[in-house]
């Protein structure tokens, strides 16, 4: 529940977390109640991106960059058609947004899209709280919706755990539709949309792909009816333990040896289909300054990260699956958590993170040239 008052900066505001931990501090944006996983970002720019990436949705963003704001809110930036996170935690807003393209203050925008938040807490403490005893459950709560301490750790309480969650559905859209190729048209994509980022299918078009973006509920039949030259897997929320649709689906892909690449949740439906399993990480990554090391070249990358679940996969061998070969591809250097999956004997691959990265860095861009390449090598074999 949340209502569209904007915080005026004079109105009390909690952040309750599922372990009892408490955190006072001032509305922001809209006033009222929400209820989600507190996860931290580590990026100092890009909340605009943040904010309308559907893989954040029913997650509570705590921004570690002490002043968030300084840019306002312009319509160009988003990643999606609104605002996906349940709320936004930050420690000193902006007072005066100043960029040439800023049409409104980022808590105006906020309020108006009913997302509520919280302002002027020590989000350091929050964050290596987060870190010490991991993402969990939390609500903000302000104005009305105050209530006794006791009463509202046992409302965060009462929600839903983000493992066993299916969330993507709610995220993809309904409808399929088609991102025109940029020039001259090379490729036929068929994409399917587990949440995914209007920056992705653009960086495809700039390379001559004219990209069909399907729901998540699509099936074999609907993606192979715009004769894909190759098969892409977005980004999204929730538990990959429950995308059984999406499994099924790439594993038809794979079948029929169509060139394939996922990003982050498609990343682990891949995983899923190759026959490893997934886990829930302690507090994720998210940010937009994560090490990653591409295995094949050595090349170490600074990438940009929204992911609280990752592959099971060894790391020191390849691995037999129903489809040949796969090794893992990439790896994050912080915690060697699997970042990218191959295939050995098709033409098959993903990354956890976000080539894509609207807000930068942009050291993985190579990675939709390298699919052109699985897509122009099957072109040729064919012919």
């Amino acid at each position: 529940m949340t209502t569209s008052t904007r915080g005026t900066g004079k109105v009390s505001a909690v952040l309750v977390l599922e372990d009892g931990r408490i955190f006072r501090g001032r509305a922001y944006g809209a006033v009222g109640e929400t209820f989600g996983e507190a996860v931290f970002s580590t990026g100092m720019t890009g909340y605009q991106e943040t904010l309308t990436d559907p893989s954040y949705d029913r997650q509570i963003v705590v921004a570690t960059a002490p002043q968030i704001g300084n840019t306002g809110w312009n319509d160009e930036d988003d990643e999606s058609d609104r605002i996906w996170v349940s709320g936004y935690v930050v420690r000193d807003p902006a007072r005066i947004p100043s960029n040439w393209r800023s049409a409104r203050p980022l808590d105006e925008e906020l309020a108006r899209q009913g997302v509520v938040g919280i302002s002027g807490i020590d989000t350091r403490a929050l964050t290596r709280h987060l870190r010490e005893r991991g993402s969990m459950r939390s609500g903000i709560f302000s104005g009305e919706a105050l209530a006794p301490d006791a009463e509202l750790a046992a409302r965060v309480q009462a929600q839903p755990q983000m493992k066993g969650a299916s969330l993507y559905e709610e995220v993809a859209t309904k409808e399929a539709y088609v991102v025109p190729a940029v020039g001259e048209k090379k490729f036929t994509v068929a994409a399917i949309d587990l949440g995914i980022k209007g920056m992705t299918p653009h960086r495809m078009a700039e390379r001559g792909i004219e990209v069909h973006v399907l729901p998540a509920t699509a099936t074999e039949e609907d993606v192979y009816a715009v004769a894909p030259d190759g098969v892409f897997f977005s980004n999204g929320p929730g538990d990959p333990a429950t995308a059984e649709g999406p499994v099924a689906l790439m594993t038809a892909v794979l079948k029929r040896k169509t060139p394939l690449f996922g990003i982050c949740f498609g990343n682990q439906i891949l995983g899923r289909a190759l026959g490893f399993g997934t886990y829930k990480l302690k507090y994720g990554h998210r940010g937009i300054n994560q090490p990653v090391q591409d295995r094949t070249t050595g090349k170490v990358e600074v990438t940009a990260h929204n992911h609280g679940f990752a592959v099971d996969a060894p790391l020191d061998k390849a691995s037999e699956t129903p489809f040949g070969r796969a090794e893992v591809s990439h790896v994050c250097l912080n915690d060697n958590v699997v970042e990218g999956l191959q295939l050995l004997d098709q033409p098959a691959f993903s990354v956890q993170y976000h080539p894509e990265a609207a807000a930068g860095p942009h050291d993985a861009a190579y990675l939709f040239d390298r699919f052109v390449s699985l897509m122009t090598a099957e072109g040729a074999q064919r012919a």
